[in-house]
């Protein structure tokens, strides 16, 4: 990568494609989500390695629980494993979503509270049983006082995997000025080649803000 290269200081992730992934390789849909956990360290370690500040993860969605049960316990278990390999990193680590719900994982309630596993290490939001409505504590029309996830800073850069070019209820308010990279791929199929990508195309766009 250049040197010279403007980065993101926050990058969004939307791991998509590991059903279509997971059918196209002669698997079941459920098979996929396993297969997500490798990518999600690598590109964790290579953006540790550029000097990224922060990333957020977008584990699951309210909306995705209402999916088959073997899909919904697949890729809950799968966020579980990820959160757990990445409490094992230099990272400070916090998950966030509806806890108010049985879909919600036990085991990752002790990560609500932001939990820092070394020294000046990168900040990680993991979005888990995650939903626009809920952030904005919308109920009968009205938004509520405060975001949830108020802690999370604007995002820079969302990169989505899967060909698919849509936000999906990511973290509305902080996306509100992102730049999005689409990548074609699945996002089992990761490669480094995507993120220097999607750098190299972030370093060209005009980033005013509006202004």
């Amino acid at each position: 990568m250049d040197k010279c290269m403007r980065l993101p200081k926050h990058i969004g992730i939307i791991p998509d494609g590991n059903r279509r992934w997971a059918v196209r390789e002669g698997m079941e849909k459920a098979d996929g989500y396993d297969h997500g956990i490798s990518p999600g360290m690598e590109l964790y370690r290579m953006c540790c390695e550029m000097g990224i500040e922060e990333m957020t993860f977008y584990g699951f969605t309210v909306d995705n629980t209402k999916r088959p049960s073997a899909q919904r316990q697949a890729f809950t278990k799968a966020c579980v494993a990820a959160v757990e390999e990445l409490s094992r990193e230099d990272a400070s680590l916090l998950v966030l979503g509806n806890t108010n719900s049985a879909v919600f994982p036990a085991e990752l309630l002790p990560y609500t509270a932001r939990h820092d596993f070394g020294k000046g290490g990168m900040k990680i939001n993991f979005l888990v049983n995650y939903s626009w409505q809920w952030d904005l504590g919308l109920k009968n029309g009205i938004i509520g006082p405060c975001l949830k996830t108020k802690e999370v800073p604007r995002i820079d850069l969302i990169i989505r995997w899967g060909g698919r070019s849509r936000l999906s209820g990511f973290l509305p308010v902080q996306s509100v000025y992102s730049d999005l990279y689409v990548v074609e791929d699945y996002w089992p199929d990761f490669k480094r080649e995507h993120v220097e990508a999607a750098l190299a195309w972030y370093d060209a766009q005009d980033v005013t803000l509006g202004g």
